[in-house]
């Protein structure tokens, strides 16, 4: 668990809470950023490229929208220009009559500003959302080919979650940004050139005022930031502390009442409740300065401006409508910044989300195999092993130099402490891992002379760790062969003793099992899974303490349909029961990666070895339970 909580503490800021109100304010809260900026933005540019003429179409209508609608404030000035100039007439004693006509034509050409903006917007948004969904469609399916040819190694070193998260968290992550982001900074860039030039335009003094409140306003933030940031870490750390152990108490909320330890979780959880409040009050609160603050800056940039501009309006040196659109361009004028600096903590997020993905398409993927198929019914079932040599970690062999010969039908038993290399030898089997050295053959022929696919259409596999879907107990059982009839369907749950149990649900065969399946037993998952396999009709199978997780009478009556699913095939079972492959042809004795014992039950015992002090001991030990 811990391994998990230190994920969640670590986890990139797009996957955390953005709540409502940090708008202004986010340039405190820390963000993941990538080990390598340029080159993961120029690897992910190249998934633009197909779209460049498109992006550069975008990118010219929203520059093109954005400077019709920095107009706005410009002509919306020239009006009040007549008007006031009309006013002024009217009390120096003329007659002067208002210019309708030319507030009429002003108006109208505000309207086709806007109008044109919102035109210019909704064509650059239409455009990106395509580019950005097609982008990421694009990148969904090569990542989706990775992983399935991906080694089963990288699944077995790399959690669950983790993979999921890189699968849909970092690539919406990244989907968002190109869908909203590129179209904001650039929009923002030419909003704060274009909003800098009508100012300029307008009166040069005021403009250097205006400018000289934009470093205060960057110190402040940068100050504010830098205080806050260690609350903002420490909030999430503590939040990941929080939810780990929420995680645990109702993972293994059976486990707490069992032992009383109720008091002591809520306890534990209201230390860290109140810790994540401390910090969270803190973190929030320091970093909600930055926004006051800079209205203060600008509040005071904005009565500077109000009484110069008074100042040269009254000495004809500034008309009242340019001091109206230097005033509304000037409290505009803080935004395109604020905007620039938020888009670039989140370009750093994506360009950290784009590296987690390029990091699973870096991946070495499974050697390449020959095209040849193999006839799943014309296979004997005859295994052998030539001189294996495998290894988890290059520094550590596993399995040295193994030789087994098993003869079609046979039934080959294999047993050892844990971490004796029994389920690996299946997964070398099913090329689930590559061997370092040796052959293993089917019929004779290598097993890399065959897709994997075709090779594992040969066999079928009970597990101890029952996998059944959501989805109906028909379907689930249909799993071993698609296109089976609900009368192979049925037939093969009742070889496996299944259908009894099945008929006396309200649903039969169309009850629908959840995604934990907990709506049936350990036992009755265990004989769909028998019956998937039965239905598979596969030539060779594999049991892997399949009865191991199930009381005794419902180990007898997953025996009986195992013995029916076993007839006329090649058998490999791994047991921790001795009890249960007695009638083996073959027993195989494992430690540490090597066969140390080879022969029938009867011989093993004869021998006194490790085999019979391991069968003895389970005996006495049932004897006296």
């Amino acid at each position: 668990m811990s391994t998990q909580r230190e994920k969640r503490e670590n986890r990139p800021q797009y996957m955390q809470s953005r709540g409502p109100g940090r708008r202004g304010h986010n340039l405190a809260i820390p963000v993941e950023k990538a080990k390598d900026f340029k080159g993961t933005l120029r690897r992910l540019l190249i998934y633009l490229k197909p779209h460049r003429i498109k992006l550069i179409l975008a990118l010219l209508l929203a520059s093109a929208g954005t400077i019709f609608n920095i107009f706005g404030p410009k002509v919306l000035g020239m009006a009040t220009d007549s008007i006031y100039d009309t006013v002024k007439a009217r009390l120096g004693g003329s007659e002067a009559a208002m210019d309708y006509g030319y507030l009429t034509r002003i108006l109208l050409v505000l309207v086709g500003l806007y109008m044109a903006y919102s035109i210019f917007s909704y064509l650059t948004q239409y455009l990106m959302v395509g580019i950005s969904q097609k982008t990421v469609y694009n990148l969904r399916e090569e990542v989706s080919r990775k992983l399935e040819k991906l080694p089963l190694k990288y699944y077995d070193s790399n959690t669950h979650g983790e993979i999921l998260s890189r699968v849909t968290n970092d690539i919406d992550n990244i989907s968002n940004t190109l869908q909203q982001s590129l179209n904001q900074i650039l929009t923002s860039l030419v909003s704060l050139v274009g909003i800098i030039v009508m100012m300029l335009t307008i009166s040069t003094m005021l403009t250097l005022v205006t400018l000289v409140t934009l470093p205060l306003s960057m110190l402040i933030t940068r100050q504010v930031a830098k205080r806050s940031q260690k609350y903002f870490k420490e909030q999430q750390k503590v939040l990941g502390n929080l939810n780990g152990h929420i995680e645990e108490m109702y993972t293994g909320h059976k486990i707490v009442k069992a032992f009383n330890y109720e008091k002591d979780s809520e306890i534990k959880f209201d230390g860290l409740n109140e810790r994540l409040c401390e910090v969270g009050i803190r973190a929030q609160f320091i970093s909600g300065i930055i926004m006051p603050l800079m209205i203060f800056v600008g509040n005071i940039g904005y009565v500077i401006v109000c009484a110069a501009g008074s100042f040269l309006v009254t000495r004809n040196m500034m008309t009242l409508g340019g001091i109206q659109a230097f005033i509304q361009y000037s409290r505009q004028f803080s935004h395109p910044i604020v905007q620039i600096a938020n888009i670039a903590n989140i370009i750093q997020s994506t360009i950290a989300s784009a590296e987690r993905v390029f990091e699973i398409l870096d991946e070495e993927e499974e050697v390449e195999e020959n095209n040849s198929e193999i006839d799943a019914r014309s296979v004997s079932g005859g295994v052998s092993f030539e001189s294996i040599s495998f290894s988890y970690k290059k520094d550590s062999e596993l399995i040295k130099n193994l030789n087994i010969d098993v003869k079609p039908g046979q039934t080959v038993a294999i047993v050892g402490p844990t971490g004796a290399g029994k389920t690996t030898l299946v997964n070398l089997l099913m090329r689930f891992y590559e061997i370092d050295g040796g052959n293993i053959r089917i019929d004779g022929r290598d097993i890399t002379d065959y897709t994997r696919g075709s090779l594992r259409s040969v066999f079928g596999m009970v597990l101890q760790d029952t996998w059944l879907f959501k989805g109906t107990i028909r379907d689930n059982i249909a799993y071993g062969r698609l296109d089976a009839t609900d009368e192979d369907i049925v037939e093969a749950a009742q070889a496996a003793n299944a259908d009894h149990f099945i008929r006396t649900l309200p649903l039969g065969y169309d009850t629908v099992l959840n995604e934990e399946a907990d709506n049936i037993s350990q036992g009755q998952k265990q004989l769909i899974t028998i019956a998937r396999a039965i239905l598979a009709d596969p030539q060779i199978l594999i049991l892997d303490e399949a009865t191991s997780s199930v009381d005794t009478r419902t180990e007898k009556c997953i025996q009986k349909a195992t013995e029916k699913l076993m007839e006329g095939r090649t058998n490999f079972v791994i047991a921790h029961r001795l009890s249960t492959i007695i009638d083996s042809d073959i027993i195989l004795v494992m430690n540490d990666g090597d066969i140390i014992e080879k022969g029938s039950h009867k011989e093993l015992i004869e021998k006194g070895g490790f085999y019979a002090d391991l069968y003895n001991s389970q005996f006495a030990m049932n004897k006296a339970g």
